[in-house]
């Protein structure tokens, strides 16, 4: 795993002194700690001034796997962050073919894997993957990312230089980066968390779109999709179910295997529930000796999963590593958090995910998690909800307003995900389409309130239907007529890509950790999305199709374990030992001179959750987290 950046320009005056070069990457050294390298291409009258910068964390071929690198004569220059699970066999069918290599990285396979099929090479990758390539002979940069979007890339274009970074905090690094906010992905920030792709919270500068490439030559810039979840055929839609469970065992196997590879000492994430469980199976399975799994606990037992995970490894035969944290170990990061993030993202469980990154990182460099099993097989309790949300809009759509303000009338609770914040949370939304209602659900603000917390100068720019627009985008490319298929390919989209895999990329990668997701191979997540939904979800029983096929190889207590993610808990927090942060960071002073939002609002919010009048977790963590940010970055209107 690697940190990647790069410049380019035609322009003389705007070649900029080397030390700016190796700021902009140096600012990626905690992606990779063991290496550095880069490669200048000089301006000429053939072509542009090319740089490559490379920070790299080693895994595969430790010796020989030096970043920038090229093929045999030069004219293929390649800079890479993640793994290309299938380069062994691609290097053999690239040497049938002719080409000669000098090492065992995989980094060497993009280069003449792009030499010999040109952007067509993308197609032919299994694995997780930002990629720059210089093409000396078309005089062209390629950048592709993977299809489900694990590794991020980023871009802009100033005044003619055309800049692109693993993290936004490299391209900031340029001194002609105008850090200037984009008042619409201020409000997809507070509707969603975070920021969805291709938006950056900045005007000029973009993310690369999942599955894509773009190629940036003199006459501009073109971005082209190479793949959909979708297949031709839905994946199993015809196939009988024992079928089926043995197709999704044996995807599943083979992808864990791939994911085995390295150079260096690798374990897995073991939280207890069946996605890390399935993967610590076939793991272990796959191993000589004991498999590393690793998990943290709670002091507060309503938030700890310890007991499970120590259950399953216990089951399992791994050699299973366990850190008990405390309130204040997740207490000590939240100041961190902005470095972290380097973009506004306010999934709090990047908190425990950072400790566990960084417990684990003590013993190995490379850990596999369970992400990607809750969208492929329907584990959130959202997939339910919209099934009682449609039936529910049939037949008390009438009554909606009155049970609604019954709803507000609930007791505030502070556990974590209590009765009332569901209640609540499900009113919230109803009469929206179903896309639309779950990101309401997912998210902090609804449009109605997005309108309220913005200060006034910004409240010209909220754009609700682009924000609709840009989510009805995805429902567009979906190809089948099931909705509860649909919610999760919007999960994949949105949440799976520009949340959870954001928090996981960043906090490991803040630990110097790769971290690699199973569940997220490419031909296992076509043949599942193409499944139908009532294989996933049949009735009440969610993962139904996984469930039944990890009977064989996991305890019954375990496989039929109710869905219990990393919780934090922010409600209490903002009554006790944040107070004073929120009432800081929030203060109408602090608030009024920034200009983003509306301050006698923010006021509000605050003092109802101090008061128990109204649970303002959610908006209140995602307001904490934009100040913060504010303050460690210092951006413009």
């Amino acid at each position: 795993m690697c940190g990647i950046v790069g410049f380019l320009t035609s322009k003389v005056s705007d070649i900029p002194e080397p030390e700016i070069l190796t700021r902009m990457r140096e600012t990626l050294t905690h992606r990779g700690p063991d290496d550095a390298g880069e490669y200048l291409r000089h301006l000429d009258d053939q072509g542009p001034f090319v740089y490559f910068g490379h920070r790299r964390l080693s895994i595969i071929d430790l010796e020989g796997g030096h970043q920038p690198l090229c093929n045999e004569d030069g004219t293929v220059w390649v800079i890479f962050n993640g793994e290309i699970y299938n380069f062994q066999g691609l290097k053999r069918e690239l040497e049938n073919l002719g080409h000669r290599f000098k090492t065992r990285s995989d980094t060497e396979v993009i280069a003449h894997a792009y030499e010999e099929y040109g952007e067509s090479c993308f197609r032919h990758f299994n694995g997780m993957f930002a990629i720059g390539i210089w093409d000396e002979m078309k005089r062209q940069l390629v950048l592709a990312r993977d299809r489900l979007g694990k590794k991020p890339l980023y871009y802009a274009s100033v005044n003619g230089t055309f800049l692109f970074a693993s993290e936004l905090k490299a391209i900031m690094a340029h001194p002609n980066f105008q850090r200037k906010i984009s008042p619409l992905s201020l409000m997809r920030y507070l509707f969603h968390e975070f920021i969805p792709c291709p938006h950056t919270i900045f005007q000029d500068a973009k993310k690369l779109l999942p599955a894509s490439y773009l190629i940036w030559t003199k006459k501009g810039i073109e971005v082209e999709e190479y793949w959909s979840p979708f297949v031709s055929e839905y994946g199993g839609r015809n196939l009988p179910e024992a079928e089926v469970e043995n197709r999704i065992l044996e995807l599943l196997r083979q992808s864990v295997k791939r994911r085995l590879i390295s150079d260096v000492p690798l374990g897995i994430f073991l939280s207890g529930g069946i996605d890390s469980s399935a993967i610590a199976a076939f793991a272990q399975k796959e191993v000589p000796g004991k498999i590393k799994t690793f998990s943290i606990g709670f002091e507060d037992p309503s938030f700890d999963e310890s007991e499970y995970a120590s259950s399953v490894s216990h089951f399992l035969g791994t050699e299973h590593f366990e850190q008990t944290m405390t309130p204040e170990d997740l207490l000590n990061i939240v100041p961190s958090l902005p470095d972290i993030l380097d973009e506004p993202m306010a999934d709090a469980s990047i908190l425990p995910t950072y400790l566990l990154s960084r417990f684990t990182r003590q013993y190995v460099k490379v850990a596999l998690g369970g992400d990607g099993g809750d969208e492929l097989f329907a584990g959130y309790p959202t997939y339910l909800a919209h099934k009682f949300a449609r039936q529910y809009e049939t037949f008390l759509g009438n009554l909606h307003p009155a049970i609604q303000f019954l709803g507000n009338l609930l007791p505030v609770s502070d556990d974590n995900i209590s009765f009332d914040f569901k209640v609540k949370k499900f009113l919230s939304g109803i009469g929206y389409p179903d896309g639309i209602r779950n990101s309401v659900w997912l998210g902090s603000f609804p449009f109605w309130e997005i309108e309220k917390v913005v200060s006034p100068q910004l409240n010209d720019h909220f754009n609700r239907t682009q924000l609709v627009e840009e989510i009805s985008r995805h429902e567009e490319s979906f190809p089948l007529k099931d909705l509860t298929t649909l919610v999760q390919y919007l999960d994949l989209k949105l949440y799976l890509q520009e949340s959870i895999l954001v928090k996981v990329d960043r906090a490991s990668m803040a630990c110097s950790l790769e971290v690699r997701a199973p569940f997220l191979d490419h031909e296992l997540v076509e043949f599942v999305m193409g499944l139908p939904s009532g294989l996933k979800l049949k009735g009440f029983t969610s993962k139904y199709i996984l469930k039944k096929a990890m009977r064989k190889f996991l305890p019954h207590a375990v496989v039929e374990r109710k869905k219990k993610g990393f919780g934090v808990p922010i409600a209490k927090w903002v009554k006790g030992p944040l107070k004073d942060l929120f009432a800081d960071l929030l203060s109408p002073q602090r608030i009024k001179k920034e200009g983003f939002l509306n301050a006698d609002y923010v006021a509000t919010l605050l003092q109802d959750h101090l008061l128990n009048k109204r649970d303002n977790r959610k908006q209140l963590w995602t307001l904490l987290i934009w100040e913060l940010w504010l303050e460690r970055y210092r951006p413009s209107l």
